[in-house]
């Protein structure tokens, strides 16, 4: 009878495990959790807040410091592993901060989006604000080409990484600002744990909203 129970109990378990969503969170520092300790960064504090939640998904860091869009690109076949349902889309940074051109950003992105979309997987693709020092023209081609493409292939959208930071404020240029520089590191551009706390808190319900997509995918 005991090891018919424990059979039982592993047949439950596998199928509990098999109906967990899997997400891939490709991007950069931000999502890999640059100089903060593993439990607080982008990643386990989301995923914290999906369990918190109920929903029945697993995150996957695929995060590289440094990375550009064109970095992601360049792994994003085998980020896509047969496991992986979704993913979660946040790159560009690093291109806006070394000013290259947002027509390579937006190439880049594009080859991902048809990446994901090849092999059936649901997206979340996250914007990011430029500042204004590169001029109005600059800014407005690199912060449009997050919807135009989103919009292009279906993919869930979420305006701005640093959104839950923000508050009233509507770019990521106000990140710097002094309302929200106690949630910023050093470096006055990564989050701490408080901030990414209240990012997390903020692109949480898009991220249930992709684990439920990908789940009626399936």
């Amino acid at each position: 009878m005991r090891k018919v129970l424990i059979c039982f109990a592993f047949i439950l378990g596998s199928a509990a495990q098999a109906e967990e969503v899997v997400i891939a969170a490709l991007g950069d520092s931000l999502t890999q959790g640059y100089e903060l300790p593993a439990e607080e960064g982008f990643v386990p504090q989301l995923q914290d807040w999906l369990d918190a939640e109920g929903v029945e998904a697993k995150i996957l860091n695929a995060g590289v410091s440094g990375d550009t869009t064109a970095g992601g690109l360049a792994r994003v076949d085998w980020t896509l592993t047969p496991e992986v349902d979704a993913m979660i889309v946040t790159l560009g940074g690093n291109d806006m901060l070394r000013g290259l051109d947002p027509a390579q950003a937006r190439g880049n992105i594009d080859g991902i989006l048809a990446a994901a979309e090849k092999a059936e997987v649901e997206v979340l693709l996250v914007g990011m604000s430029a500042p204004s020092n590169y001029g109005a023209g600059y800014k407005a081609e690199f912060e449009g080409l997050y919807p135009d493409l989103a919009e292009a292939y279906g993919t869930l959208f979420y305006p701005d990484f640093f959104t839950g930071l923000l508050a009233e404020e509507k770019n990521a240029a106000s990140a710097r600002s002094e309302t929200v520089q106690r949630y910023l590191q050093g470096d006055g551009i990564h989050p701490n744990a408080e901030g990414v706390a209240l990012i997390v808190e903020d692109i949480g319900p898009a991220v249930a909203e992709l684990a439920a997509r990908a789940a009626e995918r399936r």
